[in-house]
Parts: structure tokens; sequence; C-alpha cells
């Protein structure tokens, strides 16, 4: 409960609302009845100068007559009437206190009486005043507070790449203007990422055609001995920018949510696996006898491709790949024997365009292949990441969890 309190503001507004007006109340009570008793003790009983008190004896003779004046004795010891009689003189009437005598506290102490005397007793007071604001105050204050609410979750799910999210406004307070802020930024943040996007699948679209048109030039060139050499070269070059332009496409079309990528199928990932691991003459290593997984099966063959393709180009030895079954999740890892990742980079190096420092020199890469993993894993529901090998040996070991369950596109 306690942390509910302090993870919810409203609720943090709401008592110290109701405690203000409570302590607010204590006080004007106290105030009051203080106020009550020094009234008590300096002032004469209301039309004094009209009154008189008289004393009789049995027989209903008047021993004593004239106008009075109530006093309160000092330290509360009782009352004391002071009566002027005919003869000039005059006369104390004293009245001892109910109980305690002189022992009794003197009237500014807690009187506990003042307090629960009904109907209008201070405590039925406070009660009445701290019901009242209780109800009346906490719809008020939990309604102003479910709009922050709503702002943050707004922005928590923005964060996350939900570009099209916008808040609800409501009035003209400073919380409708915070939302009608966020709601232009995200606005013109989602209108440049598209552009970018938009800019960036056009520009790779278009390089299609000059690709194949210098692919065919080469194609139609002689194959003397002196030209093969080149040819080769730049042969390999446009396969490069073949796969640069196929990845940055692909990566594209996966950031935009509503944009057809394939359908989902059930997907054998030994068999696609297998058929990866014969490319680039990798070792597979089987810990189940059949793995199957919900998924588009040409982004999960892209991912285990771009995989061992990257041990490949690293590795200075044999690469493995292993397949297990993990509390739900389907396993896919890689493992090489190459220099390895440092720990501060292991994250770095799904972003795209990065490359550690250094591997700019190595033959092919562009340093989109990860990300697009990543991208493709998210879009299944898994994850991958990047750690040390298990057997403690140099080299690196990428891990890709896919959930067996229908998954949900990012």
């Amino acid at each position: 409960m306690f942390q509910a309190f302090a993870q919810r503001l409203y609720l943090r507004i709401w008592l110290a609302v109701v405690g203000s007006v409570a302590v607010l109340t204590l006080l004007v009570g106290w105030a009051w009845q203080a106020a009550e008793e020094y009234n008590a003790r300096n002032t004469t009983v209301q039309g004094t100068l009209a009154r008189e008190l008289t004393i009789t004896d049995s027989d209903g003779q008047v021993l004593l007559q004239g106008p009075f004046e109530r006093k309160r004795r000092r330290h509360g010891d009782g009352l004391q009437f002071a009566i002027q009689g005919e003869d000039g003189r005059t006369y104390l009437l004293e009245m001892t206190p109910h109980q305690g005598g002189r022992n009794a506290p003197p009237p500014s102490h807690f009187n506990i009486g003042f307090w629960l005397r009904p109907p209008f007793g201070f405590l039925w007071l406070l009660g009445l005043v701290g019901l009242a604001v209780a109800i009346g105050v906490f719809p008020i204050i939990r309604r102003l507070l479910k709009r922050l609410e709503n702002l943050q979750r707004s922005v928590q799910r923005f964060g996350e790449g939900d570009l099209a999210i916008r808040v609800p406004t409501q009035g003209q307070d400073e919380v409708a203007d915070l939302a009608r802020q966020f709601n232009a930024a995200a606005q013109r943040i989602q209108t440049l990422v598209q552009s970018h996007q938009s800019l960036l699948a056009n520009a790779s679209h278009e390089l299609r055609s000059p690709l194949a048109r210098i692919r065919m030039g080469l194609e139609l060139m002689g194959d003397a001995p002196e030209q093969r050499s080149a040819k080769q070269e730049i042969q390999r070059n446009i396969a490069e920018l073949d796969q640069l332009v196929d990845e940055i496409l692909l990566a594209s079309r996966l950031e935009q949510p509503h944009v057809d990528v394939g359908s989902n199928e059930s997907v054998d990932l030994i068999g696609l696996a297998a058929e990866e691991c014969a490319r680039v003459d990798a070792e597979l290593l089987l810990q189940v006898d059949a793995l199957e997984a919900p998924g588009i099966a040409k982004l999960l063959r892209r991912a285990v491709r771009n995989l061992l393709e990257n041990a490949r180009r690293y590795s200075e030895g044999d690469i493995t790949l292993e397949l297990a079954r993990e509390d739900g999740w389907a396993v896919v890892r890689v493992q090489d024997h190459g220099p390895g990742v440092p720990p501060e980079q292991r994250e770095r190096i799904f972003e795209k365009f990065y490359r550690l420092p250094g591997a700019s020199e190595r033959a092919g890469g562009v340093g989109l292949g990860l990300a697009l993993v990543r991208s493709i894993a998210q879009h299944h529901g898994g994850s991958v990441r990047c750690q040390e090998r298990s057997d403690g040996a140099p080299g690196a070991c990428f891990e890709l969890r896919l959930p067996l369950s229908a998954p949900t596109p990012a």
C-alpha cells in the first residue's frame, strides 16, 4: 500500500489537501474554545445593568438584592458573583468548581466536552468537513492527474517507437498546453522520420536500375584473361551494393508497422538452419529433434543468414550454429572464433551502419546486417544479443530468441 501511495501523485495530493483541511479545522476549533473561555473570564453577563440578584430566606424576606457581575476566579477555581446591595456595599457570592477544587485545570486546557458537544462539537465538525473534502476533492484531483498519466503513457509509447501516438487535449490549462506541445512535436518528428525513410527507400530502389545495367554490361564484356580480374572485382562490388540496397529496403519496410512484409506461417528452423549452414560451411548442432516457430520465413532466413555471414567474415576458425528450445523460446546461437566484441560495444553493434573500430578495413560488411537481425527479431516478438562463447574460448556468441507462441508484429 505504501508503494502505491509513493507511485501515485494524485493520492499524495489528495491526502495533502484532506490533511491540510483537518489541521486547519483543529486550529480553528482550538481558537474558538480559547475565545469562548476568554470571553467567559473577561466579560459580564449580558444585560447586567438591567438584571438584579435577589436572595431571600425561607419566609420570603429579602436578605440581599442588587445588580450583580459574574466573574471567573483565577486559575479556574469556580465562579464569583459580585452583588451591589441597597446599602452600597458589595457582597461576594462564590461558587466552587464542580470537581477538583483548586486542583482543577485552568480553562485553557483541552475541554473534551466542548469538542464532543452535539450537534455542533468540533470533532463532529472535523469529521463532516473531512468527509466532504475527501469526497469532493478526490474526483477533481483524479481527473487532473489522469490526464498526466495518459501523457506519461503516450510519451513512453512514443519512445518505444510508436510515432503515431497522440494525447487527447482537454481544457486550456497547463496540462492541456503540454499535451498540445507534445502532439505538435510528435507530429514533426513523425513527418521527419517518414520523409527520411521514404527518401532512403526511394533512393535504394532507384539504385537497382543502374546496378542491373552495370551487371548486364559486364555480361556483354569479353572474357579476355587481362580483363578477368577486373571483371571479378567489379562483380564482387556489385554484389555488395546489391546486398546493401536489399537490406536498406527491407529495414525501411520493417520500420513501417503498416507495410506488409509477408505472411506468418510455421517455419521449420532446423531445415532453414541446415540450408544456411551449408552456404557458409558452418557446423549445425541440434539439441532438439524438431523445432518450429511461427513467423515470416524469408525474414527469419535473412536473420540467420546475416548472423552466419557476420561470423564467417570475422571468424578465424570454424563457426557453429546451435538450435535449442528453452522455456517457450526457440534459441539460435551462432558462435565463432573471431576477435570477439568488447562488452561496452555489444549493444552498439546492433545500431545501423555502426562497425567496431578498425572493422572498416575488413572486406565486406556495411554495418547494417546486425541491425536488420534485431529489427527482424523485434518484429517477431523476440530479441538478439551478443555475449561471450559458452566454452570461454576467444570469439563471440550471437543468441537469437524467437517465441514459440504466435507473435505480435511490432
